[in-house]
């Protein structure tokens, strides 16, 4: 079967700090295809009017709602490209790319490319990016754009940006994009304010995310997949640290939020619900730590419709809490330990290891992972963002690992029986060079009476 194209056409004229215009003209290719067999795999391949043709790709739709089939998916944030863009000429590595990592830090390596690597490997079913996608906005505040060169800043009230940016940073995921979809959030280095509306104009040409979400909030949608409903928020509308597009949804993305999770709770075919988005309601990071603003929007809602578990990033390491109930931990759960979102609570995931180069904690604040746990992960000197923009210091226990170095995780999901067997989910943190180094598995009862199958 043959069917057309829809070519979106990105025209950007970013001011330089030189004076100067930097002039990009994107192109970006859209085909839906409908009615296609789930989980079946599907071939394609392009072909232009020049008489050129790709090479054969393949990728399988989406399984319908219900307990149907075990599935995979896996999930980062804060990637950027390990290539410095080609243009405009004479940028050089650490120029609107990754590559400007500290000693210690393995600057030799190219941690982006470990990480897309581990991810086509897993071969998941999608995957999802929680913000901070590709970092032509260095800067990440959200400010008027303005194209420094190298060795160049921007005066004060502007951010860098480089549209050539994106297009080393499809290049690099091609490999698992072409085969699995990639779903994102966006984070405060996604407010690319040369594209309206609130800097979301550009990756509405780029990108063909799920329309299922409130009006104006293009990165806030959900969607199903088996039996696991996933909601993608925009964090950027509630973050009380980087404040360039707070509120900007006039309160319609929360309200949307409790409708949307009260329904999927109030599903008999769904088990598991996963949010993610970008700024941390729990991390304890020196850098940014914990949001307020996400806080006070969410986690209320995260605790009475019993979501399973929030995946964050902003925060360049990985950690992961215990799980929590109104803002305290319920238990611990350490390493292979199984949770039951139903009675113990939520477990928060930052996992920022894309390819960024790394933070750190606290000061004091040791690593914690499999085979290098400490007696006591408690954390007396974190911080989270207060209204006013301020750190409040906060002394925590619910930090239960802790890792510095790059990864991702991969969520493996098998269905149950009702009456018989529970649906499980299992989380496994994965470095960069495929080692996992933490594992949860929670777990769903089903009672005798949904569906099985789908509905």
């Amino acid at each position: 079967a043959t069917t057309s194209a829809e070519v979106r056409n990105l025209v950007s004229q970013v001011p330089q700090t030189d004076g100067g215009i930097l002039s990009a003209e994107q192109y970006y290719v859209h085909v839906p295809v409908d009615n296609l067999t789930p989980k079946l795999p599907h071939y394609y391949r392009w072909r232009t009017a020049d008489g050129f043709v790709s090479d054969i790709r393949s990728a399988s739709p989406a399984l319908p709602t219900g307990r149907i089939a075990p599935f995979r998916f896996t999930m980062m944030g804060d990637q950027g490209v390990d290539e410095t863009p080609s243009q405009p000429a004479g940028l050089v590595a650490g120029d609107y790319d990754d590559l400007y990592y500290k000693a210690d830090n393995e600057p030799s390596v190219k941690h982006a490319r470990n990480i897309n690597r581990q991810i086509e490997a897993s071969r998941p079913d999608f995957h999802i990016l929680a913000g901070d996608i590709a970092y032509a906005d260095p800067s990440g505040a959200g400010l008027p754009p303005q194209f420094a060169g190298h060795g160049k800043t921007p005066p004060k009230g502007f951010d860098k940006f480089n549209p050539f940016v994106w297009d080393g940073y499809f290049q690099a995921i091609e490999a698992s994009a072409s085969t699995a979809p990639w779903l994102f959030a966006t984070g405060n280095h996604d407010m690319e304010a040369l594209y309206s509306p609130n800097g979301y104009g550009g990756h509405a040409a780029r990108l063909d995310q799920p329309s299922t979400g409130p009006k104006g909030c293009p990165s806030a949608y959900s969607f199903v997949y088996g039996n696991t409903a996933v909601l993608s928020l925009d964090a950027n509308d509630v973050s009380y640290e980087i404040k360039a597009n707070t509120g900007y949804s006039g309160g319609a993305q929360n309200t949307w939020v409790e409708q949307t999770l009260a329904k999927y709770r109030a599903d008999p075919n769904i088990d598991f619900i996963v949010c993610f988005f970008h700024h941390c309601a729990y991390s304890t990071t020196s850098t940014h730590a914990s949001d307020g603003g996400v806080r006070d929007a969410w986690v209320s809602l995260f605790d009475k419709y019993e979501v399973d578990v929030v995946l964050q990033a902003h925060n360049h390491v990985f950690e992961r809490t215990d799980p929590i109930r109104s803002n305290r931990a319920t238990r611990v759960a350490g390493d292979n330990a199984t949770v039951r979102g139903k009675t113990d609570g939520t477990v928060y995931y930052t996992v920022g290891g894309g390819g960024r180069p790394r933070y750190t904690f606290q000061d004091g604040e040791g690593v914690s992972y499999r085979g290098h746990e400490l007696p006591d992960t408690a954390v007396p000197n974190s911080y989270v963002w207060a209204p006013d923009g301020t750190k409040s210091a906060e002394s925590i226990t619910w930090s239960r690992v802790r890792f510095l170095n790059y990864s991702f995780v991969r969520v493996d999901v098998v269905p149950g029986i009702p009456g018989i067997k529970a649906s499980t989910m299992s989380i496994g943190a994965i470095d960069e060079y495929g080692n996992e180094f933490d594992r949860l598995t929670f777990e769903r009862d089903i009672p005798v009476g949904p569906i099985f199958g789908s509905s």
